[in-house]
């Protein structure tokens, strides 16, 4: 489908907030301290807030819910009723472009040949709009190639001097133009250019410009890397990392008895590969025993390669970094295994070969097994 562009002039844009309730509860990010953001139902649209960097919670916590309520059972009538006829439509605004591919990575897990219906239903009643950003010390998303999307959503907002430029996505995103159309107005070729102005301004913000194309390689090359061994022996396995990633997707079911013993519910809720638990199989056998196992398994993880999409399941956000209690570095953890950050590596076989990191001698440093 062709996308479709028009404006939003800046005057516009509380109104069009306000529109938006139309279709859906409407969720936005908001700053709830001084230094964090998180996406919330919003009431005044006021509230909203335009420029952040990252909010605590990806949205896909609005897909696949923190903690759910499956089913509830009556054991004595051997029934059971499922939750998600509940489900009311919403609209998540505020998307930045990093976050729709994390989206896009959950469909490939929850809508593949055997959709997850409770996903599902969400996928089907929610609205994203998306909008642009600009990035801090913590963005990676450009060597992800997550920094720009060209679909996963209904609207997208590019910022302008005097407005937005609106690019139209779905079927969805032109009806919503549609009964709005009087908030909009055609884009001008000022506009293109403040449009290209600000998307080549944002390209030169990013710390990071090189090439992770063998990184994944590199990792299971470099399983006895010092670097393993030093870090997960700072990290506190608090699971803070796989909590705030757009693209974890691990999740544990428990069945919850009421107290006549009688009743109850089937809940699953979002598990963290960094807890000892997460590896426990029957006859108490742990596949990750190890802190450092476990740190290492999130970073193959993170890494590999999402076929469908041609991307990393890592999409540059920055959020594991940057709400890391013991403040470990993803960045600079990777960068260290590509050679691009100062380690305890052995020399080099030639002085010739150039600091990128994929010539190291033998390994060292067996570490924790």
């Amino acid at each position: 489908m062709e996308l479709r562009y028009v404006k939003l002039p800046k005057e516009n844009t509380y109104e069009f907030l306000e529109r938006l309730k139309d279709w859906g509860i409407l969720y936005a990010p908001v700053k709830i301290s001084e230094k964090f953001y998180d996406f919330r139902e919003i009431e005044n649209v006021k509230e909203v807030e335009f420029h952040y960097n990252r909010t605590i919670m990806p949205p896909k916590k609005f897909f696949f819910l923190p903690r759910e309520k499956m089913f509830e059972f009556n054991l004595s009538k051997v029934e059971y009723k499922e939750a998600i006829e509940d489900v009311e439509p919403f609209v998540v605004f505020g998307v930045h472009a990093c976050d729709i591919f994390g989206l896009k990575i959950m469909d490939t897990i929850y809508l593949d040949e055997l959709p997850d219906k409770y996903y599902k239903v969400r996928r089907e009643k929610g609205i994203i709009i998306g909008i642009s950003c600009v990035p801090d010390e913590y963005c990676f998303c450009n060597l992800r190639e997550t920094d720009f999307a060209d679909d996963g959503f209904d609207l997208f907002l590019h910022e302008l001097p005097d407005g937005w430029l609106v690019r139209v996505g779905t079927p969805t995103g032109h009806r919503i133009v549609d009964k709005n159309l009087r908030l909009f107005e055609e884009v001008t070729s000022q506009d293109v250019c403040n449009f290209r102005d600000f998307e080549n301004k944002k390209q030169q913000m990013f710390k990071y410009h090189e090439d992770w194309a063998d990184l994944r390689y590199l990792l299971e090359l470099e399983t006895e890397h010092p670097m393993w061994d030093e870090q997960s022996d700072i990290c506190l396995a608090c699971g803070n990392c796989n909590t705030t990633c757009p693209t974890c997707r691990c999740f544990d079911v428990q069945d919850i008895p009421n107290i006549d013993g009688v009743t109850g519910a089937r809940v699953r809720r979002w598990d963290s590969c960094q807890l000892v638990r997460h590896g426990m199989v029957a006859g108490g056998h742990n596949f990750r025993p190890t802190k450092k196992s476990r740190f290492m398994n999130r970073y193959m993880c993170k890494n590999s390669y999402v076929e469908k999409l041609g991307l990393s399941y890592c999409v540059g956000c920055g959020r594991c970094s940057y709400f890391c209690p013991a403040e470990i570095s993803f960045v600079r953890n990777l960068r260290t295994i590509l050679g691009l950050e100062e380690s305890s590596c052995p020399p080099r076989i030639s002085e010739e070969i150039p600091k990128r990191g994929f010539a190291y001698g033998p390994s060292v440093g067996g570490g924790e097994q």
